[in-house]
């Protein structure tokens, strides 16, 4: 399958979820949010935006004076998120891949992620074309995945379907501390935090939490490009939920890693 395709079909996934992936991954995202602390009037840039949650919130943070710029490659995504912003006038979006993203020179105060900078293809590259656009005060905050091992929200779905072998790990390129620091050194920040935040979190009841995980994440992923193995590992996923217990609420561990640096 062509990039270009698995593209395509991830954002779909995302799009179809967005409401209920963004119940999951939002109180990850404002643990990053935190510890960017956004003040009233900056301009921040979200790297990786999809569907626009965390532009909203960044621009709840630097309110009517400030400016939030939202990054993401997949048109469809950005469509729900320019919808959702409904004409926000701190909010605005780029369509592109963020690692070359050509904002100005020293025009922002803060880059801010969640869970966006992972599948770079060069990410010092990256991290130093972001750091080219801060000001000399400006900030880089963001939350990633530490190892899939650590993580119950991802292993325990892909275990129960049998699929753990299939996962791709670009997700979980930064699970070392160490790797995420010597990138960020090598882009040319300083004060570099690598944090570990553990997390229940929840898409809302068992049908809910079942739906997400098998459009979205690792499992979803492999269900999407291998369409053929979704009717025996939806119910599989399902039967594992169902056995944590309460089934108008799920919640899964997730294991990240809270980056902060400054330029």
């Amino acid at each position: 399958m062509s990039a270009h395709r698995a593209r395509d079909l991830a954002a779909r996934a995302w799009a179809g979820v967005a409401d209920l992936l963004d119940l999951q991954l939002s109180p990850l995202g404002l643990c990053a949010m935190d510890a960017l602390s956004p003040m009233a009037g900056e301009t921040i840039v979200d790297i990786g935006c999809g569907a626009g949650q965390t532009v909203l919130q960044l621009a709840g943070r630097v309110g009517p004076q400030g400016r939030v710029i939202g990054v993401d490659i997949a048109p469809r995504l950005l469509a729900v998120a320019r919808t959702r912003a409904g004409g926000l006038a701190q909010a605005s979006f780029i369509e592109g891949d963020a690692q070359r993203l050509a904002l100005p020179d020293h025009s922002v105060d803060a880059i801010f992620s969640r869970f966006g900078v992972m599948a770079f293809a060069d990410p010092v590259a990256a991290f130093a074309n972001f750091r080219r656009m801060l000001r000399p005060s400006g900030r880089l905050a963001f939350v990633c995945w530490r190892s899939l091992q650590e993580n119950e929200l991802d292993g325990l779905p892909l275990r129960a379907a049998g699929l753990e072998a299939m996962a791709d790990p670009t997700p979980f390129r930064f699970e070392d501390p160490d790797v995420v620091r010597a990138t960020l050194a090598s882009a040319g920040y300083g004060q570099v935090s690598v944090r570990a935040q553990d997390t229940a979190v929840s898409s809302g009841d068992l049908e809910a939490m079942t739906t997400v995980l098998s459009s979205v994440g690792p499992l979803g992923r492999i269900l999407r490009e291998h369409p053929s193995l979704r009717s025996q590992a939806e119910p599989r996923v399902r039967a594992a939920l169902a056995a944590r217990g309460d089934p108008s609420r799920v919640a899964l561990a997730a294991a990240t890693w809270i980056v902060t640096a400054r330029a």
